[in-house]
């Protein structure tokens, strides 16, 4: 009750609880995306025949591409690169339509800014597509004309589960809801505690007849209480603002998100018995949480693609476990059976650290 009470009469702490959440998942739900659309491209028709711009049209009307500049010489296509007024320029060759009429290999050229690696890759793998498309589309009119009746030996029919519309939003939530919850946690329950230290108020803990595990526990109850309104608050603006619903069973998520709570808040409690001012307490728990969490957590970077030493390190952070608990729940839908190792490894996280925030409290007051 004393913790509740200080909680409320606390107003820095009422604003983080309940704007910084909502500022993170609008700010990170919105800015980070692997999405490419309306790509901005350049074009140097050379031809300038009724097939070029055929082929130039048929680019423009994908939502991927959008043809913003006419480039009339070489020298153009250097400098609105650099310039960053395009981001690929396509180079049609002279005689585009005659070599095609004739059935002579006709070469085009993509010039693709590849500053960025990974979205170099997607831009050419859909300017690849695009151009796939056009040779099929003309493959067709020339059997057409042949009278001959096209026959596709073997027809590709991809599906994809889960997120069918491949939306990167619906995959970044999870991870999202996890940094922002562990970050909230670990933050507020280290500053708690450090608060007791700075005001004095810990000497009259230490000599009323309250346990170390008893002053762990009432440090983080409040807190598991305001985080899991918060948790439920992500949900709904979640699914209010991206349209992320919950496919699975809302029971295994409360459970599964009690649990990371639990190992965050006891991060918080461990931080409390190191620091010595709630300022080196923020400094610490930003440390912990944070970078770890957008690092080595899986929410951005695949833990599949680090070295085998950076994936041992990951499972520092219990953002990893919670993220694959969310994204079964929520994308996937399936049952827990999948993934109760997770929960069982943010409980044993959770152990551990409140075992030696324990310990190091009991030193404390013998010392």
């Amino acid at each position: 009750m004393k913790e509740f009470r200080q909680i409320f009469r606390d107003k820095s702490s009422l604003l983080i609880i309940f704007l910084l959440p909502v500022a993170l998942l609008v700010l990170f739900g919105y800015a980070i995306t692997t999405d490419v659309n309306n790509v901005k491209i350049g074009v140097f028709d050379k031809d300038n025949s009724a097939m070029s711009r055929d082929f130039i049209s048929s680019l423009n009307a994908s939502s991927y591409f959008t043809v913003t500049e006419q480039i009339r010489k070489d020298s153009e296509t250097n400098e609105l690169l650099n310039t960053g007024k395009i981001y690929a320029a396509l180079v049609i060759p002279l005689n585009f339509e005659k070599d095609l009429q004739s059935e002579k290999e006709v070469k085009i050229q993509y010039i693709v800014d590849g500053v960025d690696a990974s979205t170099g890759g997607i831009v050419q793998n859909y300017l690849t597509a695009a151009t796939g498309q056009f040779n099929n589309k003309l493959t067709q009119q020339e059997l057409s004309l042949k009278g001959i009746k096209s026959n596709v030996p073997l027809n590709v029919e991809t599906q994809f589960w889960y997120n069918k519309s491949l939306d990167s939003t619906l995959f970044f939530i999870p991870g999202l809801m996890a940094m922002i919850l562990i970050i909230i946690s670990v933050i507020l329950t280290s500053i708690s505690l450090v608060r007791e230290k700075e005001f004095s108020t810990i000497e009259q803990i230490r000599v009323s007849p309250v346990t170390p595990l008893q002053l762990i526990l009432g440090k983080i109850i409040p807190y598991l209480i305001l985080s899991l309104l918060i948790a439920a608050s992500i949900i709904i603006m979640g699914y209010i603002l991206f349209g992320v619903e919950v496919k699975g069973s809302y029971a295994v998520l409360f459970l599964g998100t009690v649990c990371y709570l639990l190992a965050t808040l006891s991060m918080g409690v461990f931080v409390s018995t190191v620091a010595d001012s709630q300022q080196v307490a923020f400094q610490i728990s930003q440390l912990i949480s944070q970078l770890p969490t957008i690092i080595l957590s899986g929410f951005i970077f695949p833990i599949e693609s680090m070295p085998y030493l950076i994936q041992l390190l990951s499972n520092i952070t219990p953002s990893k476990y919670f993220i694959v608990i969310l994204r079964n729940i929520l994308i996937k839908g399936t049952d827990i059976s999948v993934f109760y190792e997770q929960i069982v490894y943010l409980i044993i996280f959770a152990g551990i650290f409140i075992s030696i925030s324990a310990i190091r409290i009991k030193r404390e007051e013998v010392g």
